[in-house]
């Protein structure tokens, strides 16, 4: 595995001088690579892990790529030659984005980027403006992966269930237990580590690795966190014992093996996400990079199959081991975009509204805020601080680390004298203002 994610590091690049016939044959290798199966498992007979689709699999579906009759399932080719396939078009950049370029006179319709059905308010379920009808109290399961900014909007959901009667779980990193459990909501841990998973984000520009020598650490982040996510579905809270089985599901795609869980424990699942996981043709995938719209739609399948190619052997043990499911050929959308599952994006749709090609289970439902510090009190230094001059400009990048903090504190310090200004720092995860400065500053250790 680790010598295909390897190779995904070679350039490979569409020229401008490409014919449509050459194009659409590059097309053509694509789908298989996409709607192909993973690398064909050798079983016997008596083999009770025999390969199939998964349940949570979204059904046939006429691919951005195909031709008019595609081939939905290619079980001759190895993984290799997938891989060569998408080297074809794709590469991973040094930061971990995926860059390719399409032809500068390629049409949209000639990739299948409009291929989508464009809906619009006719074609949404209004059900949601009726009365709600009344449903018993749940016990829900929130699964998050991810820094204090991916796991603060599900405590504001979580809370807002509570309102309604549910009993809520909310399934995390050891690392935010105090913050869930100090807002009223059950907590149960997760493996990995968001502070690594951070510093890898950072480094990497996102999930994928730039170099071999991620591969190794990304992995083991991801399997702890894969392995983790059933027994916080369905065993006793640890700390006080009391019994725990969920009857339905919320994740973040970063879980990854959520809809596999969601699949054994047959219950429902509705995945939310802080920036857009669902192919659409109106911008492309927040981890790659490409410049012509021709390309938006590609870029979430080339991007998905990319982590999907990482991850399917973690996957499948997990399947075999933990969940008691048979091993699967390939799954479509890899990580989590299916079409019976309810998906929301958290952002205002003020801010990017919801794009004309997804469908009525997709949303945009606004940003989601907690009520936080409403007793705060500051420190009486910060206060006298304060008062002593105008007021000051705050400079803090939260929960994300900073590959090198000294020289950020000089580039912020250097930015407020030039401008006589006074400035208030966070240190945060990142470890700001630690160095020496000559302007009225205040350092948080928040």
């Amino acid at each position: 595995m680790d010598s295909n994610c390897r190779k995904t590091e070679e350039r490979f690049k569409w020229s401008d001088g490409k014919s449509k016939p050459a194009l659409r044959k590059l097309q053509s290798e694509l789908s298989s690579f996409i709607l192909g199966s993973s690398e064909k498992r050798q079983s016997s007979v008596n083999d009770p892990f025999r390969l199939e689709k998964s349940k949570t699999e979204r059904p046939k579906r006429s691919n951005m790529l195909a031709e008019p009759t595609p081939q939905f399932l290619n079980e001759t080719l190895s993984a290799n030659q997938k891989l060569q396939m998408l080297n074809k078009i794709a590469t991973v950049r040094e930061n971990g984005t995926v860059e390719f370029e399409v032809p500068g006179h390629a049409e949209l319709c000639a990739l299948g980027a409009e291929s989508g059905k464009v809906y619009n308010a006719c074609d949404e379920d209004n059900t949601e403006s009726l009365e709600p009808r009344y449903l018993r109290p749940l016990q829900i399961v929130i699964l998050i992966v991810g820094t204090r900014g991916d796991v603060q909007p599900f405590v504001a959901i979580a809370k807002r269930l509570q309102d309604y009667g549910h009993r809520v779980r909310l399934a995390t990193h050891s690392n935010f237990k105090e913050f869930v459990l100090t807002a009223g909501l059950e907590f149960y841990p997760l493996g990995g580590d968001p502070k690594v998973l951070a510093e890898y984000m950072v480094k990497n520009k996102g999930f994928l690795p730039s170099g071999p020598s991620e591969i190794p650490v990304q992995r083991s982040q991801m399997k702890d966190i894969i392995f983790s996510l059933l027994a916080a579905c369905k065993e006793p809270d640890l700390d006080t014992g009391i019994p725990f089985k969920a009857d339905a599901m919320i994740a973040n795609p970063p879980a990854y093996g959520h809809t596999h869980v969601a699949e054994a424990l047959k219950i429902p699942i509705h995945i939310f996400f802080t920036m857009p996981w669902t192919p659409t043709s109106e911008f492309p995938h927040p981890l790659s990079r490409v410049k012509s719209p021709a390309g938006y739609r590609l870029s979430y399948q080339i991007v998905d199959s990319l982590i999907w190619l990482g991850i399917r052997d973690m996957i499948n043990d997990v399947r075999k081991k933990k969940l008691k499911l048979r091993p699967v050929t390939y799954l479509s959308g890899s990580q989590g975009f299916e079409a019976d599952i309810p998906h929301g994006y958290i952002w205002s749709p003020h801010l990017v509204p919801k794009p004309k090609d997804w469908g009525p289970k997709i949303d945009v439902v606004g940003f989601c805020f907690l009520d936080l510090a409403s007793n705060y009190q500051p420190p009486e230094d910060l206060v006298r601080w304060l008062k002593a001059g105008p007021k000051p400009i705050y400079i803090g990048f939260g929960s994300l680390p900073v590959q090198e903090p000294e020289k950020m504190t000089q580039t912020i310090v250097k930015a407020l004298e030039m401008t006589g200004q006074r400035g208030i720092i966070q240190k945060g995860w990142g470890g700001l203002g630690n160095c020496k400065y000559t302007v009225p500053l205040f350092t948080s250790p928040l």
